[in-house]
This record gives structure tokens, C-alpha cells and sequence, in this order.
């Protein structure tokens, strides 16, 4: 049944979401930053998912809707979102965490292979494992030797599950209606998609969202004030052992000197003296979180919050993408080269922006 809540709260998403998308084209033809125009690619992917939603609840559902709304939304949107990330942080040792999700993505979906909705898929949870096995370690590795290519790696799985998917999809045939809803929700469901399609949902999806909360974490990490109560390194040019300790305790060393830096951290903002990067991953890794949630509680058939969380989403990415001083190095028309004020710039005594053990972060935009 059509209600106002129901077009208008996807509608606003929808809109959200690309005029973010076109703020990230616009920053992208000034600084020519790739995580930029990926980002963009992800917020666009963000909107025409919410959008299909929101023609839905007006018009109702159809066979192209229902395609383009899956793609989109429980296909891409998070997985492009994540290697953006990865990007931003490929001067980093960000890189191992990408290599973890991106392991167990494809862990998952082989784990995920006897359940009666993927019993016809065959051999192709295995190979999806394999693939993402074998560019985990690519990941890893190059990771390991300190190149700055490793997100490329990254996107050959994430632009490779892509194509994949349109691929699956224009062989696909869908019977009439050529959608499905669920009954007692009335939200679309996957059910008239093969296996081998609905299991590139979550091999993106935990990859992607993890990346963009991990990443965002992980920035704040390092541009805020740090107290370390435990040492770590990744220095690959200690001993193979000690390497592989280091590797294995830097998850806890990092989780510990992160909450032993809050109260640092929370008076260098209250003093107004913290780096912009950490209120706005903070806002980017909130924003993250908050529809993964929702999602969740929608396919446990709590679809309350499942619009608002999106909703929701949207804005905190786009204000943690706002907060950040290095977005507005100077004001102008978009898309244009008329500048209309100077640059906003950091408090003269801002403290942040240190590494973390084991870290070449350089600051490059927004997390």
C-alpha cells in the first residue's frame, strides 16, 4: 500500500546520495584522487538503489525496477564503497585488514553453500573462495613490500564480481511479474535470482562494508591524539617471526591504544584542537554501520528502521565527508573554476595526525 513514508524517505535517500556523488566528481576533477571517483561510483550505485525504491512505492514494482535495484543495492553499493577505502588508505598498512575481509567474504560464501537457496549453485562457491583467497594474499603480500598498488588487487575482485553480476543478470530470465516481495514485509526479495548471482551479495557486501568501517576506524586511528599502552610493528624488515607476532597482536594492540586515546581525544575536540579526519571518519564509520543494521533486522522481518537507516546512512557519510577541513581547501561554484572564498584550514594547534606503529598513513582527503 502506498504510504508518504514510504516514497518519500527512499526519495530523500536517493537524492542524498547522488548530490554526494556529484560532490565527489566535482572534488574528483579538481584533485584527480582515485578513491574520489570511486567513492563516487559507490554513492551512485547508493542512490539508484534507494531511488528504484522509492518509483516502486509509487508506481509499483517491475522487472526492470527489480533488476536495477538489486545490482545496485544488494549487489554493488557496498562492495565499491569498501574499495574506495582502500584507495584512500593505499599508503597504509590498511591493506592487511583488506585482505581479511576480502578472505572472509569468500569464506562466507563457501560456508554459506549447503543452505537450500544456494543448493543449485554448484562448484561456484568454491571458485568465488578460491578467487578471493588467492587476491587476499596478492593483498597481503604487496601490502607486506609496501606498494601502493595493493588496492588495485582490491579492485580487480570488486570490478571483477561487478561484471559478473551484469553478466548473470542479462542471461537471467525472470518469470512473471519478473519480481518478487515478501509477503509479510512487502520489500523485494532475492528468491528469482540464481545462486550464483545472490552469492555475489554477500562476497561483496561483507568485503565492502567492512572495508568502509574498518578504514574509517582505522583513519580515525591515526589522526587522533594517541596514548600507546601497547607496541606493536610492521616494519618488514624485522625478522620473519617477529613480523608474524607483530601481524597477529596489532588487531589488539590497536583496539587497546584506541580506547586508552579517547579521553585524549575527546578533549583536543571539546578544545577545538583535533584533527577534522577524526569526527569525520567517526560520522563515516557510524554512517557504515547504521544501515548494515537496519538491513539486518529487515531480513529477521524487522523492517521498521529499514528505510531510516539508509536515510540515516546517507547523511552521516555525507556530513563526515563535509567535517573534514581538507574537502574545502577552497570554496567554489561546482564544476566550475570560480573560487568564491580561501581555504578553511586546520587549528594552528590541532594535535592528531601521528602514525600509528607500523604505518606510512598520509593524509589524501576525507577517510
Amino acid at each position: 500500500m502506498l504510504t508518504m513514508p514510504s516514497v518519500l524517505i527512499p526519495g530523500l535517500t536517493s537524492l542524498l546520495a547522488l548530490a554526494f556523488a556529484l560532490a565527489l566528481v566535482d572534488q574528483w576533477r579538481e584533485r584527480r584522487r582515485a578513491y574520489q571517483l570511486v567513492w563516487a561510483v559507490g554513492m551512485l550505485f547508493y542512490g539508484l538503489a534507494s531511488g528504484s525504491e522509492a518509483v516502486a512505492a509509487a508506481v509499483g514494482w517491475s522487472e526492470p525496477l527489480y533488476r536495477v535495484w538489486y545490482l545496485t543495492g544488494a549487489v554493488w553499493t557496498a562492495g565499491w564503497l569498501g574499495l574506495g577505502t582502500a584507495f584512500l588508505l593505499a599508503r597504509t598498512r590498511f591493506g592487511y585488514s583488506f585482505a581479511l575481509c576480502l578472505f572472509l567474504a569468500g569464506l562466507f560464501t563457501f560456508l554459506v553453500r549447503n543452505r537450500p537457496e544456494y543448493a543449485a549453485a554448484g562448484p561456484v562457491p568454491i571458485l568465488y573462495f578460491i578467487a578471493a583467497g588467492i587476491l587476499a594474499l596478492a593483498v597481503a603480500v604487496e601490502t607486506y613490500f609496501q606498494n601502493e598498488r595493493w588496492p588495485l588487487l582490491a579492485a580487480v575482485a570488486v570490478v571483477g564480481a561487478t561484471l559478473a553480476s551484469i553478466g548473470i543478470m542479462i542471461v537471467t530470465p525472470l518469470p512473471a511479474p519478473g519480481y518478487a516481495l515478501d509477503p509479510a514485509t512487502g520489500l523485494p526479495v532475492a528468491t528469482l535470482f540464481p545462486p550464483e548471482l545472490r552469492l555475489l551479495t554477500p562476497f561483496l557486501n561483507v568485503t565492502g562494508a567492512f572495508a568502509l568501517i574498518l578504514g574509517a576506524v582505522f583513519s580515525t586511528y591515526v589522526f587522533m591524539p594517541k596514548r600507546r599502552v601497547l607496541a606493536y610493528s610492521l616494519d618488514p624488515e624485522q625478522p620473519g617471526d617477529q613480523f608474524l607476532f607483530n601481524l597477529l597482536i596489532s588487531p589488539v594492540a590497536i583496539s587497546v591504544n584506541f580506547v586508552a586515546s579517547i579521553p585524549g581525544a575527546v578533549r583536543a575536540l571539546v578544545t577545538g584542537r583535533i584533527h577534522s579526519r577524526v569526527p569525520a571518519t567517526i560520522l563515516i564509520a557510524i554512517g557504515a554501520f547504521v544501515p548494515t543494521v537496519t538491513d539486518s533486522f529487515a531480513k529477521l522481518g524487522q523492517t521498521d528502521l529499514f528505510q531510516l537507516g539508509k536515510l540515516v546512512g546517507a547523511i552521516l557519510l555525507f556530513a563526515g565527508f563535509l567535517v573534514s577541513i581538507e574537502v574545502f581547501r577552497e570554496i567554489r561554484i561546482p564544476f566550475t573554476t570560480v573560487r568564491l572564498a580561501t581555504a578553511r584550514r586546520e587549528h594552528p594547534q590541532a594535535i592528531g595526525g601521528g602514525r600509528p606503529e607500523g604505518s606510512e598513513a598520509r593524509p589524501g582527503g576525507a577517510a
